[in-house]
């Protein structure tokens, strides 16, 4: 098992081994046979007492209006440092869940020809999958004669990325997104490779739009400190219990929400570390935030508080849990404004400031 705070190696190409931020939790995801997803057992309805999940209709991509209209070839660089010729977008195949949410909105969907399996809203479900327990098969890739492939730098093994490009397929590498800013850079680099910048530029614009929309709903903070949010990794089935900090991946989000990151307020900062009482104690969260399949994994509420430390947290004591769908909590892309309503609406319920 890679904890997400242990360096990796990088392999041909400069493309890491499915390693990084991202690639770590993949890992993790593999090792307990856990996929991602949406879907989870929260009531919709549950206040602060309870956890609530995204509910299954959010599950889709909602595609631009406008239909693509690629004007091709163009050549783009990648993020390894390649210059890639695409010539055609007829038959794409991308590598992770969050860029196939990017290339669905913009309005490819009956190009793309294969999924990764953390690609799980409900338009990509048809697809096959060409990855296994999240490394990618260059011999399923292959079969489907794809005119471009999109990865990012977490994408691996690297020996398969390579096989890949060295077939002569059109293969681009893409900086994996960390934090809210990162949405409209990979919307426009995703929509440079298919060809449509002016629909990267609507797509954006849209996305960008909505955020605002939501940070507007945001409840002011008498004392100006908004709660203290803990972002908690779970996988039961692995007895994987990770506290995140800095590097995690959520504390852009939970600072666009108005809350203060608890593991990285109390001074983490690596991306996990394993939860201990000491390191709850120390981040005193007023609320939890788990991934929904992750919760599930140790039974609900009531198994989440049963972790050593959970209990004796404020958040552990009112039952305060804020549960948002593995499939597109971390993605960072066009459908980010509803992860961010969906985490405003369970950390104010009924407008309240959260505290």
């Amino acid at each position: 098992m890679r904890f997400p705070q242990y360096p990796a190696a990088t392999g041909r190409g400069g493309v890491r081994p499915r390693t990084g931020r991202l690639g770590s939790l993949a890992a993790l995801l593999a090792l307990s046979a856990v996929l991602t997803g949406c879907g989870g057992t929260g009531d919709p309805a549950a206040g602060p007492a309870g956890a609530t999940t995204a509910s299954a209709a959010a599950d889709v991509v909602e595609p631009l209006a406008t239909a693509p209209d690629p004007r091709l070839p163009v050549t783009v660089e990648s993020a390894d440092g390649a210059q890639v010729t695409v010539t055609s977008a007829d038959r794409i195949v991308p590598l992770t869940g969050s860029l196939s949410e990017i290339v669905f909105t913009l309005g490819f969907a009956e190009q793309v020809v294969a999924r990764d399996i953390t690609a799980t809203f409900e338009q990509a479900r048809r697809l096959p999958v060409v990855t296994r327990a999240h490394d990618v098969s260059a011999e399923s890739v292959l079969s489907l004669r794809p005119t471009v492939v999109l990865a990012d730098t977490t994408t691996g093994p690297a020996e398969a990325v390579s096989q890949i490009r060295d077939a002569g397929i059109a293969l681009v590498v893409v900086e994996p997104a960390k934090e809210l800013a990162d949405v409209g850079r990979r919307i426009d680099t995703v929509a440079a490779v298919l060809g449509v910048r002016s629909s990267g530029d609507e797509l954006k614009a849209r996305t960008e739009s909505r955020i605002d929309a939501v940070r507007r709903t945001i409840p002011a903070h008498e004392d100006g400190a908004g709660p203290r949010v803990a972002f908690l990794y779970l996988r039961g089935s692995a007895s994987v219990y990770l506290l995140g900090g800095r590097e995690s991946g959520a504390g852009s989000l939970l600072e666009a929400a108005g809350a203060v990151d608890a593991g990285r307020a109390s001074g983490l900062t690596k991306d996990f570390t394993p939860i201990t009482s000491e390191a709850l104690a120390e981040a005193a969260p007023d609320a939890i935030l788990v991934m929904s399949k992750g919760l599930d994994s140790v039974g609900g509420p009531d198994g989440l508080v049963r972790i050593p430390g959970v209990a004796e947290t404020p958040a552990g004591m009112d039952r305060r849990i804020v549960s948002i769908d593995d499939g597109v909590l971390l993605n960072y892309g066009p459908r980010t404004d509803r992860v961010l309503a969906e985490l405003v609406d369970q950390l104010y319920p009924a407008g309240g400031d959260g505290a």
